[in-house]
């Protein structure tokens, strides 16, 4: 259990780090842009982090069902 403990650590730091690119990239557009625009790049990084947060979960079930190398199927 260890072992999946250290592979899953690898996933939730890239997870965090795109998550926080999303947030200050779209935030320093927002701080741009005014009107209709504010709002529509508002929802994006929330789309953008909440499917970034999906994929993470899959990859961490993923390594706890013992497939740590995936890609082999391939």
């Amino acid at each position: 259990m260890v072992s999946h403990k250290k592979k899953m650590i690898a996933p939730i730091i890239i997870s965090a780090i795109v998550i926080l690119y999303y947030v200050a990239y779209f935030g320093f557009l927002i701080a741009l842009l005014d009107g209709i625009w504010k709002y529509a790049l508002g929802i994006a990084p929330l789309v953008f982090s909440g499917l970034m947060v999906y994929v993470c979960a899959e990859r961490i079930r993923e390594i706890k069902k013992g497939e740590e190398d995936d890609i082999s199927k391939y």
